[in-house]
């Protein structure tokens, strides 16, 4: 059992939501990002998503793109992003982390030697989403057995024929985009959302948790409310990227998680 799966036990034990946290790893530099990063469990954060910059990051929109920008620019590396998660561990060793990014610096680093690397970081998941299930040899299957949890992303143009086949390898949960497009670029709603959660609930029996267009705590509960959670990323990224402390950044993240722990 990966962190991700004792979390979402203990979570139904107590019949609550999870909230999940994306931040991008380095962003605005190193040092600040762990202070963030080692702030967020405090601010109600059930699974933290760590974001690996990246070039080219097609699934992510303006904000989350600037995130990777400033990251990269400050020097942040695929090594550095596992050191703030050996860094973390170091006085967090239950709550999950889900590394979320693009397979281009896995592949250049190796496979092999990334999943040693990373299960010894303390990374729980990962979530790469340029490699679909077509693809699975190349790292969701290396993953599974190197112990780590393989997320996959359904969206609403996932349709019934191609669910199952998303499914088919996933692990830890599912994470459902509530819009289609890129990351920020519109507003959940709940009632488009209970529909497709209820679709892929009756495929799975894993959580099933919703991003993308999630900004304010009263989303995070009418969303939290039809899933098993709900995931906030570029609102979160928004804040940082205007230059809050820590500590305001958490406090952010509080409102959020508090409004996902009502659901």
């Amino acid at each position: 059992m990966t962190r991700i799966d004792a979390k979402f036990a203990a979570l139904k034990a107590e019949n609550k939501k999870a909230f999940v946290a994306y931040m991008m790893a380095g962003d605005p530099d190193y040092d600040k990002s762990l202070e963030i990063m080692k702030a967020l469990p405090a601010a109600g954060v059930d699974v933290i998503e760590l974001g690996q910059p990246f070039t080219d990051p097609m699934a992510d929109g303006p904000t989350i793109q600037l995130a990777g920008q400033r990251a990269l620019e400050a020097g942040q590396t695929l090594q550095k992003t596992l050191d703030m998660a050996t860094e973390f561990r170091k006085s967090d060793n239950s709550t999950p982390i889900v590394m979320m990014g693009y397979y281009n610096p896995i592949y250049n680093r190796g496979v092999d030697t990334f999943l040693t690397d990373a299960k010894a970081a303390g990374i729980d998941g990962l979530i790469v989403v340029d490699l679909p299930p077509e693809e699975d040899d190349e790292l969701c299957i290396p993953a599974q057995k190197a112990g780590l949890n393989f997320i996959r992303l359904a969206t609403p143009t996932t349709d019934d024929k191609r669910l199952p086949k998303v499914l088919q390898n996933t692990s830890g949960f599912v994470y459902y985009v509530s819009i289609t497009g890129i990351t920020g670029a519109a507003e959940a709603q709940a009632t488009d959302v209970e529909p497709e959660v209820a679709r892929i609930k009756a495929q799975t029996d894993l959580p099933v948790i919703v991003g993308f267009g999630i900004n304010t705590p009263d989303t995070a509960e009418a969303i939290a409310s039809v899933a098993d959670g709900c995931v906030v990323g570029s609102a979160i990224v928004k804040q940082i990227g205007e230059g809050k402390s820590a500590a305001q950044v958490a406090a952010f993240v509080k409102s959020l998680s508090d409004g996902a722990h009502r659901a």
